[in-house]
């Protein structure tokens, strides 16, 4: 069985090199893809020096048409083309840590996706302010509610897929440009039939590095819902180019 897990990057070198090294470390089969936006501080560099002696590890250097949610696209697709039976994305900040992988590529033995959930029993948000749990919570419901989505840890960005769960759905023609990628692939797989688990995780905020998420973008994102949520309607959510 072969499994990649995909870690789209901007400005993490910080963080990269020990991230790939604990996730090799989790399962035999597991290869890893950077996917980097180009990152001025040496991203890019740091895995391709580790790729040198390391074999599993491989980067996906993005020049263009750059963004959380296009790399996103690029990297599930790369890891399709090169015969992936299980992809998984993770975040470079060691807030979704690797100890977690390996009881999620158990839970895809039956199910076609599995989400690392805060949200589900024994799961755990650390280090983050009041504030931000808070309106984690509330963009779980908003999302949720609009959506029709079975789960309950909507926003999670730590996400697993049996090969086939993204061929049905087309994902190398997902269009959200930022971080609504993980709200567009849950509701589509949603819409597919597909069927989803929860595994609980403790997401710990970041330590090292500087955070790229922003109110305006966070705002982007939850007018996207409102976009999946019409497209749906008027039957275009799988349209080509939408």
């Amino acid at each position: 069985m072969k499994i990649i897990v995909t870690v789209p990057t901007y400005n993490e070198v910080e963080n990269i090199e020990s991230l790939v090294r604990a996730v090799l470390e989790q399962h035999p089969g597991i290869e890893v893809l950077v996917a980097d936006d180009d990152s001025p501080d040496g991203t890019a560099a740091a895995v391709r020096a580790l790729a040198e002696h390391e074999p599993r590890a491989h980067l996906l250097l993005r020049t263009e048409d750059r963004g959380r949610g296009r790399a996103g696209r690029d990297a599930f697709s790369w890891a399709l083309r090169h015969k992936a039976d299980l992809v998984f994305e993770m975040d470079a900040d060691w807030s979704h840590h690797p100890r977690h992988l390996p009881a999620m590529i158990e839970a895809l033995e039956e199910y076609d996706v599995v989400l690392g959930s805060r949200q589900v029993p024994g799961g755990r948000d650390v280090g983050r302010p009041a504030w931000r749990r808070w309106l984690t919570r509330a963009s779980n419901l908003y999302v949720r509610l609009l959506l029709g989505l079975p789960v309950a840890d909507c926003n999670s960005g730590y996400r697993g897929f049996r090969r086939h769960a993204l061929m049905i759905v087309g994902v190398e023609h997902v269009f959200s440009p930022g971080p609504a990628i993980v709200h567009e692939l849950l509701f589509k797989v949603h819409r597919r039939g597909q069927r989803i688990t929860e595994v609980p995780i403790v997401f710990q905020e970041r330590e090292q590095g500087t955070s790229t998420l922003s109110f305006s973008t966070l705002l982007r994102s939850y007018l996207s819902v409102l976009r999946l949520r019409w497209l749906a309607l008027i039957g275009r959510l799988f349209a080509k180019g939408t």
